[in-house]
């Protein structure tokens, strides 16, 4: 059975940098695809950042490019998601989420994803 468990999250100060990790189980890490989304209160859930199965390729959405950094540890079967500059607006519930599909035909999507976690909540205090 597949698990993806987020962890790193809380009430962090604007301005501040924490990092998410995602550590992943249940399946062989390394032959999948990963991503981080996120959902902010009354908003719906939208793509944040994205990482093929080697991390040699990363993509971020517009809103966090820049201040955010996506890897992974195959070894260890784990991601992350290192934030900086943290704003009130990235307060939301972060979610890690695998798949098998290459990313060709894109990776913003939340359907083309496989496999998703519980959420973790980040609050940013202004």
């Amino acid at each position: 059975q597949v698990h993806l468990v987020e962890s790193g999250g809380g009430l962090v100060q604007a301005g501040g940098s924490p990092r998410l990790s995602c550590a992943a189980s249940g399946l062989t890490f390394s032959y999948y695809n990963m991503g981080w989304f996120r959902r902010a209160p009354g908003k719906e859930r939208e793509f944040v950042a994205a990482i093929n199965r080697s991390g040699g390729s990363q993509y971020y959405a517009d809103s966090v490019k820049g201040r955010f950094t996506i890897s992974r540890d195959n070894a260890k079967n784990m991601m992350y998601l290192q934030m900086n500059s943290l704003k009130p607006e990235d307060t939301a519930v972060y979610y890690c989420a695998a798949r098998v599909k290459d990313f060709v035909l894109g990776y913003v999507r939340a359907g083309d994803y496989d496999y998703w976690g519980q959420g973790t909540q980040v609050t940013v205090s202004s």
